[in-house]
């Protein structure tokens, strides 16, 4: 018998448990452990029904991570499953924490779901580029109909136990927290009643009443849009389809096929790589486990703009209490109507309740004076760009908050050193790059300067865990990762339009790869008055930044979406970009002004200088620690820039294409070009020669 699942008896009911920390997940000791324990339950003659049950936290959370990209060893899931469904005795789960992937399948494998009123269970393997395949595909839909069981499968989304009982996914919710108390209470309840073998393959009423119904055409219309440039959730549409039109082991062997087209695809690679990424970030390098973290219980925010407004809904929502400053009365008002009205557009979509809106607003306090962030634990700074201002604000704050106050800055490019500089406590100083809107986005990109102790870089990776952010630690530059990339590129698009191609042919380019919108759809979307302050303050410096037709928008106010013009225009209630003969005349307009001479331009060249540019300028952060690892970067643009998951983040992307094939483009173009964009990285150039890709470092 195996360790980490065992068999014994309770009165009639045969219990098996699996323990197998920390998520009682499926490895090959637990799936080769529940086939011994079943063969054991039915061999035992006392045993009238049997139980399944976890130990810990959770009900079987889904596959071993651990068995990733390793061959699966006997026996797999959907042969434990039907063993299981073909038991000559009831088998009943009981499900507390969650029940996930092959950890759903397992239940519904068994013949009765009983589950605690805090359990929530889903099929989350899309998310990584699969479908469900040991008879997910085929069982859920019997249980809840096609509609509801397409929602699942191709969203990835939970469904708290509640809900999961209306659906019919489980038949019982209990209350209470031991569920193994729960569980033999309901096993006895099923051997005094006598509960026959329930078997959900032998489940016909919801297939009987979707079949020929059009909700699949439906779904793949909406994929079409919501899940574009995905092969995943096209393919989990044909394999619920299949639980409609073929005969149940039939299905099961579509599902399988169907599973393995999603396993040879590159797509699956790319997001295993970004789930993997995702919890490799919150491991700083040189941050030992045991670095203390100080207590966030109050925050202070200065600016209720889009971004101040933003921030200060991510600690409201979880209960932080925030202050939050403005310069002027009116400013404050509209800041914090904004944010009422967002959460009441949340509480119209049903995401929050009424109540949830006026605990939040509470939560959230309006002042106009400094003083008011004398006991904040930490202050987080969400001005516009401008190093001057920025400045005198941190002397400020370092004349008024507390000794131990974190003091942030939400800054995108500037140097958090030089911020630190205008306070005596340059240790407690930190940037903190949210991404708008900063309610919305997961990425925080926190940035530490050449002082910042390690106990604050601890505390801001756990804040953004407490907030729900994907928390990334980089290093102090300008733009720091992700900006100093996109800085990069946006230079390059704006050269190949200078040179001749259209801003929408460089937008489609990028769409293409995967992105959900393109430079300069992104450009209004953020406001180009926002680029023009940082060129203005770059210009102020003292730094050559040449002008552009982007400068020219900015000064006849096309500042972007939010003025219903910028490089493309807009129609009202529409962020549809629409290309506007307006903005073609400005450019061939500056065309003329700098004598050049417009050229056909291919796609290929534009995807090339667009994103081999980031790349080489990605290896160059590595280079210089600005980075830790490459899957830094890949998280950082996942998260805050949209590059698409399935392609696993633009320096694992770089290593399929092959390292190689990306040199020889810059060197070319260096050659071509010039400038120091174009100048190879001696680690892209060094890792070529060694035959080595950015994954291996």
């Amino acid at each position: 018998m195996s360790e980490v699942v065992t068999y014994n008896r309770d009165g009639s009911v045969g219990v098996i448990t699996v323990n197998y920390p920390p998520v009682n997940a499926l490895g090959h000791a637990v799936r080769s452990g529940l086939l011994a324990a079943l063969n054991q339950g039915l061999a035992d003659a006392e045993a009238k029904v049997l139980l399944l049950v976890c130990e810990g936290r959770t009900f079987i959370a889904g596959a071993d991570i651990r068995e990733f990209g390793k061959p699966i060893q006997e026996p797999v899931l959907p042969e434990v499953m039907n063993q299981f469904e073909n038991s000559s005795k009831p088998v009943i789960a009981a499900i507390h924490g969650t029940a996930l992937g092959g950890g759903l399948e397992t239940a519904l494998g068994c013949h009765y779901r009983v589950a605690l009123g805090s359990a929530k269970v889903g099929l989350p393997e899309v998310k990584l580029g699969l479908l469900p395949g040991a008879g997910g595909t085929q069982r859920l839909p019997r249980l809840t109909g096609a509609r509801k069981a397409l929602e699942m499968i191709t969203t990835g989304d939970f469904v708290a136990a509640p809900q999961a009982l209306e659906l019919g996914i489980v038949d019982a919710v209990e209350a209470g927290d031991d569920i193994r108390e729960v569980g033999l209470a309901y096993a006895r309840k099923a051997v005094e009643e006598g509960w026959p073998v329930r078997r959900v393959r032998d489940l016909t009423d919801k297939v009987e009443a979707d079949k020929g119904s059009e909700v699949f055409d439906e779904f793949r219309a909406a994929l079409e849009k919501k899940a574009r440039g995905l092969f995943s959730p096209f393919k989990c549409v044909d394999a619920v389809e299949a639980a409609f039109t073929l005969p149940f082991d039939e299905g099961l062997q579509r599902e399988r096929a169907l599973f393995s087209e999603c396993m040879a695809s590159p797509q699956r690679a790319g997001l295993i790589h970004a789930f993997f990424a995702e919890r490799e970030v919150s491991k700083v390098k040189g941050l030992a486990k045991d670095t203390p973290v100080r207590d966030v219980n109050s925050v202070g925010i200065i600016g209720a703009g889009t971004m101040g407004g933003g921030i200060a809904m991510n600690f409201a929502n979880v209960g932080i209490p925030v202050t939050l400053v403005e310069v002027k009365q009116e400013a404050l008002d509209k800041g914090l109507g904004i944010i009422r009205k967002n959460y009441e557009n949340s509480a119209k979509k049903g995401r929050i309740s009424q109540q949830q809106v006026e605990e939040r607003m509470a939560l959230i306090t309006g002042s106009l004076t400094y003083d008011d962030f004398k006991d904040a634990d930490m202050v987080i700074e969400a001005v516009f760009e401008n190093m001057a201002i920025k400045k005198e604000i941190f002397a400020k704050l370092d004349a008024v908050c507390k000794p131990g106050a974190i003091l942030a800055s939400n800054t995108s490019t500037l140097d958090i050193d030089e911020i630190a500089s205008a306070t005596a406590r340059p240790q407690d100083v930190v940037g903190m790059h949210f991404f708008s809107p900063a309610n919305v986005m997961k990425l925080l990109e926190n940035v530490r300067g050449s002082q910042t102790s390690d106990e604050v870089k601890a505390t801001v990776m756990a804040v953004a865990k407490k907030i729900k952010k994907v928390g990334v630690l980089v290093g102090n530059c300008y733009g720091f990762v992700g900006n100093r990339m996109l800085h990069k590129r946006g230079a390059e698009a704006m050269a190949l339009v200078n040179e001749g191609a259209t801003p929408q042919q460089v937008d489609k380019v990028l769409t293409d790869l995967g992105y959900p919108m393109g430079q300069f759809a992104m450009s209004d979307l953020a406001g180009i008055d926002v680029g023009y302050r940082i060129r203005q303050e770059r210009r102020n410096s003292g730094e050559d930044v040449p002008l552009s037709w982007l400068d020219k928008l900015a000064e006849q106010d096309r500042l972007g979406q939010k003025t219903m013009a910028g490089v493309y225009r807009y129609e009202e209630g529409s962020r549809k970009p629409i290309p506007d003969p307006a903005v073609d005349a400005i450019i061939e307009e500056f065309r003329k002004e700098q004598g050049i001479t417009p050229r056909q331009i291919t796609d290929q060249e534009i995807l090339e200088r667009c994103m081999f540019v980031m790349i080489n300028e990605g290896a160059k952060i590595l280079e210089e620690g600005i980075a830790d690892r490459s899957l830094d970067i890949d998280i950082v643009w996942i998260y805050g820039y949209g590059f698409p998951a399935y392609r696993g983040g633009p320096m694992f992307w770089a290593d399929q294409i092959g390292l190689d094939t990306i040199l020889n483009a810059v060197e070319k173009y260096y050659d071509e070009l010039g400038g120091d964009q174009w100048q190879p990285s001696a680690l892209l150039k060094k890792l070529v020669a060694d035959g080595r890709s950015f994954g291996d470092l």
